[in-house]
């Protein structure tokens, strides 16, 4: 299995993105197609267009940083666009087979440690999870299970975000900025193909969303990368209303690949009393299961 095809849909979309005058260049007549022609690319990159083109046709194995970072200039990447192609040229060649994340077992094989589940309930001010880069819940304190209550309560989407944000109706009154976390659902995706193309997993994800939703379909194609890794997000439980949340996203140096995410409201703000709410909500509906379990 080889990631050309990713290199070369990666680095046909950004030169589609950028136009002459963007790069300092005259437009010319007669364009024949979006952004900047191969040979403008070679020129701002400072290598001839036989190479250019190789490089475009997916051939990345072998290349050298120096040349790496001419070309991320050169299409003008951002952090995250630099970074995904340090990944997809680290891939092409098996020189990240040390570094990259280890094979993650699926998610119903892996358990979290009892001191990170003892982390995670200690958080009792906001929800707090571990995802992996599929966007699996991995791991939950009660208040992130009772704040993803619409994720657990349809089996179908195998408490998966992405999933959920494009196969679960719920998902559109959960998300009012519904559009945003789709591109950021299929940004963490696309950066996770990049990262570990070898991933059935993830492939068997894509698939299925690509196959079911037009939405995922149109998004995948893009090829956009982003970094998310802190920021403020807006949310409508079903059971507090409307919930405006901070979040930081930490990378779990003991797990590679995995990030803990912690959302909190600001102090004295009517979220931060929405997730008091929430947390009694999340009281009372466990006390509800338990007193049935009970009786039965």
């Amino acid at each position: 299995m080889d990631n050309r095809e990713e290199v070369r849909e990666f680095l046909t979309s950004r030169r589609a993105k950028i136009t002459p005058e963007q790069a300092g260049l005259p437009a010319g007549p007669r364009r024949r197609v979006p952004g900047l022609r191969r040979s403008e690319v070679a020129a701002l990159a400072d290598m001839s267009v036989e190479y250019y083109a190789k490089l475009e046709r997916g051939n990345l194995a072998g290349v050298s940083p120096a040349v790496l970072e001419a070309l991320a200039r050169a299409l003008r990447l951002d952090d995250a666009e630099r970074a995904h192609l340090l990944n997809l040229a680290q891939a092409a060649d098996g020189s990240d087979a040390l570094t990259r994340p280890r094979r993650r077992r699926t998610k119903d094989q892996w358990r979290p440690h009892r001191s990170l589940q003892w982390t995670l309930d200690a958080i009792t001010a906001g929800p707090a999870f571990v995802r992996n880069g599929r966007m699996d819940i991995l791991a939950a304190n009660p208040l992130a299970r009772a704040f993803y209550a619409d994720v657990y309560a349809s089996p179908g989407n195998q408490a998966n975000l992405a999933r959920f944000n494009f196969l679960d109706p719920a998902s559109r009154r959960f998300y009012p900025d519904w559009d945003l976390f789709a591109d950021v659902a299929v940004a963490i995706l696309r950066t996770e193909a990049g990262r570990n193309p070898h991933d059935k997993g993830l492939h068997d994800l894509v698939g299925e969303l690509s196959t079911r939703s037009e939405e995922f379909r149109t998004r995948w194609g893009a090829h956009n990368v982003r970094h998310h890794g802190t920021g403020t997000k807006r949310f409508h439980h079903h059971a507090v209303g409307d919930l405006t949340l901070a979040f930081e996203g930490l990378e779990m140096a003991a797990e590679p690949g995995l990030t803990l995410t912690i959302y909190t409201a600001e102090p004295g703000s009517p979220s931060e009393e929405g997730l008091r709410l929430l947390s009694t909500w999340a009281a009372t509906e466990k006390a509800e299961r338990s007193s049935h379990h009970a009786a039965d």
